[in-house]
């Protein structure tokens, strides 16, 4: 196995007993780095050490990872003006937060005959938030519904 670690200089082969003799001596651990390697890359450190790093990477990257909200707003085929930009208000408190919208019109029994209507409602969402957003995904009939997604300009830190 080749031995590798804070305390040898240059990479060492050798046999497993020699390795574990040798970390014995030191009054540390033999810990197996890359098992598929040829030969297999193992080194000398305190065990408990190397896990607690481990998880301190693990964690800072985890940190670092990006979450994605996706806020959603309903709307009818004959959505009220009032209902409209009350919904549209909501929209752009959720976009300044960073969240992307998924605007859908959902459409019931016979109000599917309407699908123009929400298409045109959907664009015009669109072009109201055209400041905050970017239209991820245009108007699209996924069954009763017409979904529409937008995606905030600049994220907030």
């Amino acid at each position: 196995m080749r031995l590798v670690g804070d305390n040898i200089e240059q990479p060492i082969v050798m046999p497993t007993r020699d390795a574990l003799r040798m970390a014995d001596e030191m009054e540390l651990d033999l810990i197996e780095i890359s098992p598929k390697a040829d030969p297999p890359v193992c080194r000398i450190a305190d065990y408990q050490k190397f896990l607690y790093q481990q998880k301190k990477k693990a964690k800072e990257i985890k940190a670092k990872q990006v979450k994605v909200v996706i806020k959603e707003i309903r709307f009818g085929p004959q959505t009220d003006d009032h209902d409209y930009n009350f919904k549209l208000k909501h929209a752009q408190n959720f976009l300044k937060e960073g969240a992307k919208v998924k605007a859908y019109v959902f459409f019931r029994g016979r109000s599917i005959v309407f699908k123009e209507q929400g298409e045109i409602l959907l664009l015009r969402f669109a072009t109201d938030l055209e400041e905050l957003a970017k239209v991820e995904m245009m108007p699209k009939l996924d069954g009763k519904k017409m979904n529409m997604i937008l995606a905030p300009k600049n994220t907030k830190k």
